[in-house]
C-alpha cells in the first residue's frame, strides 16, 4: 500500500459525494464583473460587500505606502514589526467602532486563535453557538477551558448553562454577529444581558457585520446599540473592507493583554504596509458616507424580494448573505456550473463548511452591483432553477 493511497482514496470519496471543492481562479481585480478562469462573468460570491477591493482610494494608499515604507516589515509585531502604520490604523478602528482600544492580527482567524485561548486560560468555560464559525471552533480546540455549545441563537439555552457553571473563574460567551452562511443575526440584547448576569465576558464576531450592519457600517454591536456592553469585537479586513487582516477591539486592558499573550501577535509576522494604509483608507471613506452601505442594502432588498418571486428559499438570511437552499450537494454544484455557463459566477457551499442535507448557492451582494447586473443573475438563477427542477 501507498503510503498516499488514503489520501487518493478519500478525494475519491468526496468526488462521489459530491463534496469535492472546485476552486475557481481569479485573473483581475474583483469587482461586480471580474475574470474568473479565463471567462468575463459576473461575480455573485465575492466578500467585497461595498466594492473597496479595487476602490481607487485604497489603491493608492497601497502604492503610497509601499513607496514610503516597503513591501514589508520584516518581524514580528512585538519585536521590530510594528510600524506607525499598525498604530494609525488601530486607533482609526477603536474609534471607528466605539471602543477604548484596538489590536491588528494578521487576519479574522488570526484574530480569534490569538483572543480565545488567552483570555479564557486553562480553568474558565467557553460557551458557545452551534454553528459559530471555524477559525472560533479552532480558538477553542486551541485551550484546555470547558466547552459548551448552546443550541443556535438560543439565549434561554445559554442563561442555563452560565447558571449551571456560575462558580467558573473566567466564562467567554462567544458569538458570531452575522452567521456567514446562513445570514441570520445573533440575538446580541439578549446574549449580553444574560453574560451581564452571570459575569461573564462577551467576544462578538463580526466579520460579516462591518461595512454591513449599524450607522456607516459600524457593524452589530452598533446596530444593537450596545457600545461598551461587549467586552470584544473581532473583525476581519478582508471582507467589506476588500484587503487582509484581522482585529481586536474592546476594552483596553483585554485589548493591552492580547499585545502581551496573543500568539499570532508575537509569533507571525506583521501585516504589509499597503495592507494597512489601505484599511485605514477603508474606514476613511466610512466615516465620511454611508452611501455605499445604503446601496448594498438597497441591492439586497431588491434581489432577495426577486428571488423570493421566483420561488427560491433564501433561508433566515437578514442580511446581504443570500442563501439559494437547494439541500443535495451534487444539485449545487451542478446549479453552481450551470450559472458560470450563463457567465454568473456563483459557488456552491456543500459539508462541511454547512451540513449535510443544507447545500446551496451562496450569494453575496454588493454596493458595486448596478441594477441591470442583478436583473442579469436573476435571470440565469431562473433560467438554471427550471432546468434543475429548483423552482
Amino acid at each position: 500500500m501507498d503510503k498516499y493511497d488514503i489520501f487518493t482514496r478519500a478525494l475519491e470519496e468526496l468526488k462521489e459525494q459530491g463534496l469535492y471543492n472546485i476552486i475557481r481562479r481569479i485573473d483581475s481585480a474583483v469587482g461586480p464583473w471580474t475574470v474568473v478562469d479565463g471567462e468575463r462573468v459576473l461575480n455573485m460570491c465575492s466578500n467585497n460587500y461595498l466594492g473597496f477591493a479595487n476602490h481607487d482610494r485604497l489603491k493608492q494608499a497601497a502604492l503610497r505606502a509601499v513607496e514610503e515604507y516597503g513591501v514589508g516589515p520584516a518581524a514580528v509585531r512585538s519585536i521590530a514589526g510594528t510600524m506607525r502604520l499598525h498604530e494609525e490604523l488601530e486607533a482609526k478602528l477603536a474609534s471607528f467602532k466605539g471602543t477604548e482600544d484596538a489590536v491588528s492580527f494578521q487576519s479574522g482567524f488570526c484574530a480569534n486563535l490569538a483572543s480565545i485561548p488567552a483570555v479564557v486560560g486553562k480553568q474558565g468555560v467557553i460557551f458557545t453557538d452551534e454553528l459559530n464559525h471555524a477559525s472560533i471552533i479552532d480558538g477553542c480546540r486551541l485551550t484546555k477551558a470547558e466547552r459548551v455549545i448552546f443550541p443556535h441563537r438560543d439565549a434561554e439555552a445559554l442563561t442555563r448553562s452560565l447558571e449551571e457553571h456560575r462558580d467558573a473563574p473566567v466564562k467567554l460567551v462567544i458569538t458570531d454577529g452575522v452567521f456567514s452562511m446562513d445570514g441570520d443575526l445573533a440575538p446580541l440584547p439578549q446574549i449580553v444581558d444574560a453574560a451581564e448576569a452571570h459575569q461573564a465576558l462577551v467576544l462578538v464576531d463580526d466579520a460579516h457585520g462591518e461595512g454591513v450592519m449599524g450607522a456607516h457600517g459600524r457593524g452589530i454591536v452598533d446596530h444593537f446599540n450596545l457600545h461598551g456592553r461587549v467586552d470584544m469585537e473581532v473583525g476581519t479586513l478582508s471582507k467589506a473592507f476588500g484587503v487582509v487582516g484581522g482585529y481586536v477591539a474592546g476594552k483596553r486592558e483585554i485589548v493591552e493583554y492580547l499585545r502581551q499573550q496573543g500568539r499570532p501577535f508575537l509569533f507571525s509576522s506583521a501585516t504589509t504596509p499597503a495592507d494597512m494604509a489601505a484599511c485605514i483608507a477603508a474606514v476613511e471613506v466610512l466615516e465620511e458616507s454611508d452611501e455605499l452601505v445604503r446601496k448594498l442594502w438597497d441591492n439586497t432588498w431588491y434581489f432577495k424580494q426577486e428571488l423570493g418571486r421566483l420561488g427560491f428559499d433564501t433561508g433566515a438570511s437578514e442580511t446581504p448573505i443570500t442563501p439559494v437552499m437547494l439541500g443535495d450537494a451534487k444539485i449545487a454544484w451542478d446549479f453552481s456550473k450551470r450559472l458560470f455557463a450563463e457567465k454568473v459566477f456563483a459557488q456552491a457551499i456543500a459539508y462541511p463548511t454547512v451540513p449535510k442535507g443544507k447545500a446551496r448557492i451562496r450569494v453575496m451582494m454588493s454596493a458595486g452591483h448596478r441594477r441591470e447586473d442583478l436583473d442579469y443573475a436573476l435571470e440565469a438563477f431562473a433560467k438554471v432553477g427550471r432546468a434543475v427542477g429548483a423552482v
